[in-house]
């Protein structure tokens, strides 16, 4: 049997912590790892608890959730991070994204988009509400045709590459790339690290955003 998804909450206000530990508590698949009130102690908190997904609130005393975000990377770079929060403005995505996160979703996201959310993640997507995705977009515009092939040949992909890197961007998870392009998940995940290898980048985050700002795809 597959071992369940363990997921660790960083909420400071105690009575949505209560109600996202209820939630997953509950949930066939998902294990709680923890529910704490701040991430001063992030580094600690990810080698105690050994969370496979953090959901991040922005917002809280001591330290802010994306620097939290960027201790965990810096120790734990596989463990999948999504910000959850109330924020929708340019600068925090922007710092977000940057620092690594794995998905932006909205506090009011449903429960059940939540836990789709989680699922994707782990699937290998970067879960985004309509509208954070929108801003993505909006805050890497694409390049201009001739800078597009200069960078992507400097960046030095494969055609099969760029069209799984094209497919990363429009928010397919690697089972969506397997089956879209007819090939195998172990397949999915060799073309994946070739390119994070060749955009030095470590994570599919890290890897969009490059796309997106240098016109890659």
């Amino acid at each position: 049997m597959e071992a369940p998804t363990r997921v660790l909450i960083y909420e400071d206000n105690a009575d949505l912590r209560t109600s996202l530990s209820q939630l997953l508590s509950g949930y066939p698949g998902l294990e709680l790892a923890g529910a704490l009130g701040n991430c001063m102690q992030a580094e600690t908190d990810i080698a105690r608890l050994s969370p496979d997904v953090v959901l991040m609130d922005i917002d809280m005393p001591g330290i802010s959730g994306i620097e939290g975000l960027r201790r965990i990377k810096a120790v734990a770079p596989k463990v999948n991070v999504v910000m959850l929060t109330v924020f929708e403005e340019n600068d925090r995505v922007f710092d977000a994204i940057c620092a690594g996160a794995d998905g932006y979703l909205l506090k009011k996201t449903p429960p059940a988009k939540l836990l789709d959310a989680i699922a994707e993640v782990r699937a290998g997507g970067a879960p985004m509400t309509p509208a954070i995705a929108r801003q993505v977009l909006r805050l890497f515009p694409k390049a201009p045709p001739k800078v597009v092939a200069e960078d992507a040949v400097t960046a030095n992909l494969s055609a099969r590459e760029q069209e799984i890197l094209s497919l990363l961007v429009e928010g397919y998870s690697y089972k969506m790339i397997a089956a879209d392009r007819g090939i195998s998940l172990d397949t999915v995940r060799s073309h994946i690290k070739k390119i994070y290898e060749k955009l030095h980048v470590r994570s599919m985050t890290e890897a969009v955003s490059k796309a997106l700002r240098q016109g890659l795809t």
